[in-house]
């Protein structure tokens, strides 16, 4: 497994690297180091604005880097001997990115910190863009780092539930887990009384479909490295996803493949879930 991981000086980094490590046993790690020096970032703007010490400035972010990097790829080395670094001036984000794409990186690791979605779209989040725009499975870390005995699978349909289903089985975790693999069905909020008997049709149709899938994925998923347990839910499909997450150890859900602003816009479930919760989240691309 190639593996990029975002780091700072921040705990929410540290969690992170601890987390992946816990969670997969890499064969290449590559660590992303990147300082946005906003004005710093062009030495002649900086020059016309009057600001001194451009170069001792830049030189002490890029060693305190470095230091950063040795001490992350210390830790990283009992797991995996194969370590790059990423040392460089630049939007975090962008650079994470970028190592995914170069590296073909098989997942993404970042720390979150406890913003809310509207204040990340706003104020900006690494975690917030490399989530909107990784080009492949990403790891939000949140809290502390722990162990992963219990993971909740949450699957909406067929498309999404299969492609979760084969990275579960091309990526096995470190150790075995138990599985609760969940689908909610959405209530359509029929207030019409005479729309009752069609609702409640519809939802028995829509129950008998979610059981189906979660057996179906369940049954895939019938290999020594997981115990299997399925569940299907009624509400509101974040709010629900983050309330049985309740005790669990790790969510897993899908991306659906979108990116960037139609992520946004078209209120990805999974975006959703990763402000809800308190615990990491694996986010299936």
């Amino acid at each position: 497994m190639r593996m990029v991981i975002g780091v700072d000086w921040s705990d929410e980094a540290f969690a992170a690297v601890q987390q992946a490590l816990l969670l997969y046993r890499p064969t290449e790690v590559t660590l992303v180091h990147g300082i946005d020096l906003g004005i710093f970032e062009y030495p002649a703007l900086a020059q016309v604005g009057g600001l001194q010490g451009y170069e001792g400035f830049r030189y002490a972010v890029t060693a305190a880097g470095e230091a950063l990097l040795e001490r992350t790829a210390m830790t990283v080395y009992a797991a995996c001997p194969s370590v790059k670094q990423v040392n460089e001036t630049g939007n975090p984000a962008r650079l994470i990115l970028d190592a995914a794409h170069e590296t073909k990186a098989d997942v993404v690791v970042v720390g979150a910190r406890g913003r809310s979605r509207l204040a990340e779209a706003v104020l900006g989040s690494v975690s917030h863009r490399v989530l909107m725009n990784s080009p492949c499975t990403t790891l939000v870390a949140r809290g502390g780092s722990r162990p992963i005995k219990r993971v909740l699978v949450a699957v909406e349909g067929k498309e999404d539930a299969g492609r979760i289903v084969q990275w579960l089985k091309d990526h096995p975790f470190k150790d075995a887990v138990e599985l609760c693999i969940l689908s909610v069905v959405v209530p359509l909020g029929v207030d019409d009384p005479y729309l009752a008997a069609q609702w409640e049709t519809w939802s028995a149709i829509a129950k008998t479909n979610a059981e189906d899938l979660v057996k179906g994925v369940a049954a895939s998923l019938l290999i020594p490295a997981y115990t299997v347990r399925t569940r299907v839910a009624t509400g509101n499909a974040a709010a629900v996803i983050a309330a049985e997450a309740e005790g669990m150890d790790l969510i897993v859900a899908s991306s659906h493949g979108r990116h960037g602003l139609d992520r946004f816009l078209m209120g990805s479930v999974s975006h959703s879930i990763v402000h809800r919760t308190s615990g990491p989240v694996l986010i299936v691309h």
